[in-house]
């Protein structure tokens, strides 16, 4: 696989959140896409007219994927990311191994340890 794409209304906003959190330096930018490389796999960002974002857990608008990203510190990467914007929803299934988050655009991700 070479990459991910994630719908957004706001290709900009969502690249620069990511690219925060997981330091993938930003490899191409227009106003209706962005992309972030990395090893090993591509981040992309698309703009979509009238995007809805995911609801999640419920399924009224379901998420189509997410991302999983395994964190030395699950603690820290958890302050990280929602100093960057992220929200932390209230259902978190997975414990102390992972976190569920959304992103700026309402995507869920995880952040999982070890």
């Amino acid at each position: 696989m070479r990459g991910v794409t994630l719908d957004c209304s706001d290709p900009g906003v969502l690249a620069r959140f990511y690219q925060e959190l997981t330091g993938m330096p930003i490899a191409f930018s227009t106003a209706e896409f962005v992309a972030l490389t990395g090893d090993g796999c591509d981040l992309g960002f698309q703009r979509v007219e009238e995007y809805r974002a995911p609801s999640w857990p419920g399924q009224d608008v379901p998420q189509q994927s997410h991302l999983d990203f395994r964190v030395e510190d699950l603690d820290a990467a958890e302050a990280l990311a929602l100093g960057l914007g992220a929200v932390k929803p209230d259902h978190q299934p997975g414990g102390e191994r992972w976190r569920v988050l959304l992103d700026p655009a309402g995507h869920p991700f995880c952040l999982s340890s070890g």
